[in-house]
């Protein structure tokens, strides 16, 4: 009995301590999922979800950042899904994140990556009306704007074919043949016009060939013409500087003449002024030297005029004798 219930314990302990590990794991798993990470939803309507599978990559720039939780077909549209992820909390998701869908072409396996656009907006926070978490925006994959080139392309492809069926119904084919007709005429008319337009080609470049022989020949002379104008030319510079040279001087002599003629006739009228004044001096002692004369002439006619004085009669108005 005692062996029993100590086994019992035992295994009792054991299963106690075996479940509060997988607890402590189950809580320690839900704490880090809560604390490190954040939830989007994300709805789809233009991209085929092909390969998505619960669990599969959410990435940014090429970077697991993420997992996808759950999907399901929305009730509000008939072409929408609505995809639940899980991303990094250190991931910046803004809000204006797109998400794309990429698929694998070898295994089928779908991802979604998000592509932040410009400029960068701010964290995605918001709630929208009945939703449990922020919603990331739908974008749009490389593979659907190839599909929509080509069916572009296709569509274009389809108006030529048309076009080119209305071209070719029966109306319009005897016209295609008829111009097929007339180009071939045309190309024969050509051909025989051919020999013609060769000999006009060659003496075209027989014509071209004189004239270069000539333009060599007016370029020669020219040259040639050109260095003898220019000797000229040279040569008449040096005259014109050899002019100019002669006038200078000329300017100069004349105007040293100038001056000498100026210095010249000042000294001149001075020596005139001089002479005249010398001249008017020797006048008037010369006529003062001649009255004397006179005078001792006059004496000497009378000589008792001379010695006595003068007599009544001799006597001017207004003298008397003493």
């Amino acid at each position: 009995m005692e062996i029993e219930a100590r086994y019992t314990w035992v295994g009792a302990a054991v299963l106690a301590l075996i479940a509060g590990l997988v607890g402590a794991v189950l809580w320690l798993k839900n704490i880090g999922g809560e604390d490190d990470f954040n939830r989007y939803a994300i709805h789809f309507e233009h991209q085929a979800l092909d390969g998505l599978e619960v669990g599969a990559d959410v990435s940014l720039r090429g970077i697991k950042v993420g997992r996808v939780e759950e999907y399901a077909l929305s009730g509000e549209s008939l072409n929408r899904v609505r995809v639940e992820v899980r991303v990094d909390r250190r991931a910046p998701v803004r809000t204006n994140t797109v998400a794309v869908v990429t698929r694998n072409f070898v295994t089928g396996i779908a991802a979604i990556t998000l592509v932040n656009t410009d400029p960068i907006g701010g964290p995605l926070v918001a709630l929208p009306a009945g939703e449990r978490y922020p919603v990331i925006g739908e974008g749009r994959s490389n593979l659907e704007e190839i599909a929509g080139h080509v069916n572009k392309v296709g569509e274009m492809a389809l108006i030529a074919l048309n076009n080119i069926n209305q071209l070719l119904n029966a109306d319009k084919r005897e016209t295609l043949i008829a111009t097929i007709r007339n180009v071939r005429d045309l190309s024969a008319g050509l051909n025989e016009r051919l020999g013609t337009l060769d000999n006009t080609l060659e003496q075209v470049g027989t014509a071209a060939a004189q004239l270069g022989r000539s333009s060599d020949r007016i370029a020669t002379l020219a040259e040639s013409g050109l260095q003898r104008f220019e000797l000229t030319l040279a040569r008449a510079e040096a005259t014109l500087a050899d002019a100019q040279r002669a006038f200078n001087q000329v300017a100069t002599a004349s105007k040293a003449v100038q001056q000498q003629t100026q210095t010249t006739a000042k000294r001149l009228e001075d020596s005139a002024t001089h002479i005249d004044d010398q001249l008017s001096a020797a006048m008037s002692e010369l006529r003062q030297s001649i009255e004397t004369a006179t005078r001792v002439l006059d004496g000497l006619r009378e000589p008792r005029a001379a010695l006595l004085g003068p007599e009544k009669a001799q006597l001017g108005p207004g003298e008397q004798l003493p």
